[in-house]
């Protein structure tokens, strides 16, 4: 790997740490360089601004979290119902870890509710649309009818559960919520000649 994308990849990473442990607005730039081993400067010299910095922070995270989530619901034994259930169970074990801050994509968003063009925001966003957008597809594909409603109704169903969990410090909150996602795509009808859910 060049060694500029070395260094910068060592920034973003030490930024992610500390942002996502923190939260952005009390994590100063300081303090990633100074995690990074980097200069200011050298910083500076990768990311104009920390608004700029705070993007690539969450950037870094949207396919990696987009693929755990479908590795989970692929994994998964049963029908759509089931899959679906086993993302909300794969979260209830991350947010047992005793480092998890709940969500980065929402919680970086509540910071900057005041900034709806801050570039975080916007990828933010582009996030959730691309989870729901792929859980359409395969909602879709397992021949359900007007599968991206069904899937915007899952996110509305996680995104609670990323805060409720949260807020109480409880990972059964995303348990509940798969359980309510379950029932939601078992009773969600089919296009005709659809096969019934198994799961």
């Amino acid at each position: 790997m060049p060694r500029h994308a070395d260094t910068r990849g060592r920034i973003v990473q030490a930024a992610s740490k500390l942002f996502y442990a923190e939260g952005i607005g009390r994590v100063s730039v300081d303090a990633v360089a100074e995690k990074a081993g980097v200069t200011k400067r050298t910083l500076y010299y990768h990311f104009e601004s920390k608004d700029e910095l705070v993007a690539a922070y969450l950037d870094a995270r949207d396919q990696p979290n987009l693929k755990q989530m479908a590795s989970w619901f692929a994994g998964a034994e049963g029908g759509a119902g089931e899959k679906v259930a086993a993302i909300f169970a794969g979260l209830a074990r991350s947010a047992r870890h005793p480092k998890w801050k709940g969500c980065g994509f929402l919680r970086t968003t509540a910071e900057l509710a005041a900034l709806p063009g801050h570039p975080a925001v916007k990828i933010g966003a582009r996030h959730k649309s691309a989870f729901a957008s792929w859980l359409a597809g395969e909602l879709e594909l397992a021949g359900f009818e007007t599968p991206q409603a069904l899937a915007r109704q899952i996110l509305l169903l996680l995104d609670g559960a990323f805060s409720a969990s949260l807020v109480h410090r409880d990972a059964s909150w995303f348990e509940d919520a798969g359980r309510a996602a379950h029932a939601l795509v078992s009773g969600h009808p089919r296009e005709p000649g659809g096969s019934p859910d198994r799961g």
